[in-house]
């Protein structure tokens, strides 16, 4: 009975830390929302939902690169098909998808005709040229890019060129 009682209390000590993480910004993984107006929302599964989720387009060391709202960058998994994410369960703690409850926005140098949706864990994710569109929750700032090239998850992952090819440098 002892032992039953510490592990609730164990699990009641993850839950508030988690409670408490969420409402101070997750140390940094505030993905989306922003200066678009709109205040993200976390899901279960460790991504961020907003209304109308921004794609904007940033330089970096590997050039022109798509980002969220916040700066953040995006990134797509080769394991995708067109329109179907492949990233579930532990892949989607790692590569939180980039949901939107409401339509994406076409920001600076993005094509909004390439911005779309499909159903993802936890909410609608935002695609692009028909990929669907991740974090990398190693990222802790805007203009990180530490998922670049990593293969996990049975495929590589790369950040987005404006046109909506993945960047291999």
């Amino acid at each position: 009975m002892q032992t039953i009682r510490k592990l609730g209390w164990a699990v009641a000590a993850v839950a508030a830390l988690m409670l408490v993480a969420a409402a101070c910004g997750g140390g940094g993984n505030n993905y989306g929302g922003g200066g678009y107006g709109a205040a993200p929302a976390t899901t279960a599964g460790g991504a961020t939902m907003t209304m109308g989720a921004a794609v904007d387009v940033r330089g970096s060391k590997l050039g022109q690169t798509l980002v969220d709202g916040q700066g953040r960058t995006l990134y797509l998994f080769e394991a995708d098909t067109a329109g179907r994410s492949n990233c579930h369960g532990a892949c989607a703690s790692a590569w939180p998808p980039y949901l939107s409850s409401g339509a994406p926005e076409a920001g600076t140098g993005v094509t909004g005709g390439l911005l779309g949706t499909i159903p993802g864990d936890g909410g609608t994710q935002v695609t692009y040229h028909g990929h669907p569109l991740y974090y990398y929750a190693g990222d802790s700032q805007p203009g990180d890019a530490t998922g670049q090239g990593l293969d996990q998850f049975g495929a590589k992952w790369y950040v987005v060129a404006p046109g909506g090819d993945r960047i291999a440098g």
